[in-house]
């Protein structure tokens, strides 16, 4: 895996910027997973929230774990940037209970696509890369970017706030980047491994930016798709640094036993 020459400022800006571009929604509902094995129910499921200006807006919901629960619907919905959200969507989001938005983008990425949030909903902001400036350069470095999401103090701070919010919210929470595919895409194999889904069924949870991101390919798929080198870099790295998920659980996202316990009871059925 090569890594990828480090870009100018200005070129990692409008890397952003373009990463916001909405595509058109799917049709269809949100049908119950089926339990014929991940490559069956991901062919079945709809998980769009057919929002107009965010394509990759879906729910994590309805997976099976390895010990025969299932993930809830309806309480954890992941998303690329907000900013172009119509009334129609800032009204079909409110109907859904969202109740917190968690935005993990940089200062930058929020100046310039700043989010249109639902009635209700409280804003949250947990910058995943951007608290050290020396991390910019991996928002169009995929190796690199996968790895210090695991390793860096800010990313392991963003997630933990993040997950713990989801633990103790009183309604829907929405979390997004500029994509929805990559710290989104982290945060929600962090979450669904958390809750005991099998990584067949998070690997192909984090594919499906490749369905929802369904644009024209740039000769790059750092802005409208993803890799399964990608994720498996961030689990290996976990596995280096920590020795195993659990670890990496509990000493680098400082989760405790409480918050593990109240994000099964929350999500879990």
């Amino acid at each position: 895996m090569s890594n990828r020459i480090a870009r100018p400022a200005a070129t990692l800006l409008c890397a952003a910027i373009l990463a916001c571009a909405p595509v058109p929604a799917l049709a269809g509902g949100i049908p119950a997973l089926e339990q014929a094995g991940p490559a069956a129910a991901q062919a079945t499921a709809d998980r769009s929230l057919h929002l107009e200006g965010a394509s990759n807006a879906r729910d994590i919901g309805g997976y099976l774990t390895e010990d025969g629960h299932t993930v809830r619907w309806g309480k954890v919905f992941r998303s690329n940037a907000l900013d172009k959200l119509t009334p129609s969507d800032l009204s079909s989001l409110s109907e859904r209970g969202v109740k917190s938005v968690d935005d993990f983008r940089t200062v930058v990425e929020r100046t310039l696509a700043q989010d249109r949030i639902p009635n209700g909903a409280r804003s949250n902001w947990f910058d995943v890369i951007g608290t050290n400036p020396a991390n910019l350069p991996a928002l169009v470095d995929m190796p690199t970017m996968y790895a210090l999401m695991v390793t860096d103090p800010g990313a392991s701070r963003a997630f933990h706030d993040a997950l713990a919010n989801v633990a103790n919210i009183d309604g829907a929470v929405l979390y997004h980047c500029s994509a929805g595919k990559d710290r989104t895409g982290w945060m929600t194999a962090v979450l669904l491994t958390l809750l005991g889904v099998s990584r067949a069924d998070v690997n192909a949870d984090y594919m499906l930016s490749n369905q929802y991101l369904s644009g024209p390919r740039t000769g790059s798929a750092f802005i409208d798709g993803v890799e399964q080198s990608w994720l498996d870099t961030s689990f290996a790295t976990v596995d280096r640094v920590y020795g195993n998920f659990d670890n990496y659980v509990r000493e680098g996202l400082q989760l405790s036993e409480g918050d593990i316990a109240r994000l099964a009871d929350t999500l879990l059925v």
